[in-house]
């Protein structure tokens, strides 16, 4: 096991331990459960097809986190419904949804809200963390999907999938967490390299990390 300063702990207490690779194999999504587990990490973060074997794995000593909608965001409602109600049947606990961000660049914000209120109901056992893809967002857009996530009760507002042309910034996880509700968390996911990154953005606002990179 890796030694890790207190500082370090508790940064990796906030952390999804993330391996979303189209390419992961089992014995990878193993090895990233054993590793989460030994780290004290929050959660892991997986895709839908090993959530069960993640499940199997963990044995309940920490909750199995997986992707909705990932990484696009413009599947329908029903099936990024059906697909959480799935993955929620197979142990999962957490839930990270995409929005659609075609509805936000033809400004169709109810078209948004009906469809955070259809997953908030879906997963209304569970945390439901949504994503919002900063980098694609206009400022005015991301104070908006604040708002819109807040009155949904939505239980995280993320900021990347990871997949995208950016990740996570200080900047934007300061504007989110004025932005939100008290009551709404933030997640701060893709690019953080290091422990540095991470405490900057935990110290901007972030209560938890998506990253692969924190724990070796």
């Amino acid at each position: 096991m890796m030694n890790y300063s207190e500082e370090e702990k508790k940064i990796i207490s906030k952390v999804d331990h993330t391996l979303l690779r189209t390419t992961s194999t089992l014995d990878e999504i193993r090895s990233l459960c054993e590793a989460a587990l030994e780290a004290g990490a929050a959660s892991v973060c997986i895709p839908p097809c090993y959530v069960s074997d993640a499940v199997q794995f963990l044995k309940g000593k920490l909750p199995v986190c997986t992707v909705i909608g990932f990484p696009n965001g413009y599947a329908t409602p029903a099936t990024k419904v059906f697909e959480a109600k799935e993955a929620i049947r197979l142990g999962a606990k957490e839930i990270d949804m995409v929005i659609n961000l075609c509805d936000v660049k033809n400004g169709n914000f109810d078209r948004v809200y009906l469809e955070l209120l259809a997953m908030r109901d879906a997963c209304k056992d569970v945390v439901l963390k949504v994503i919002i893809e900063t980098c694609q967002l206009t400022e005015e857009e991301k104070i908006k999907l604040c708002e819109l996530v807040s009155q949904a009760k939505c239980d995280f507002i993320k900021t990347s999938t990871g997949f995208s042309t950016g990740g996570a910034t200080v900047e934007d996880v300061r504007l989110m967490r004025t932005n939100s509700a008290p009551e709404v968390k933030v997640k701060a996911a893709g690019g953080i390299k290091d422990f540095a990154d991470a405490a900057a953005l935990i110290e901007a606002g972030a209560d938890r990390l998506g990253t692969s990179r924190l724990i070796k």
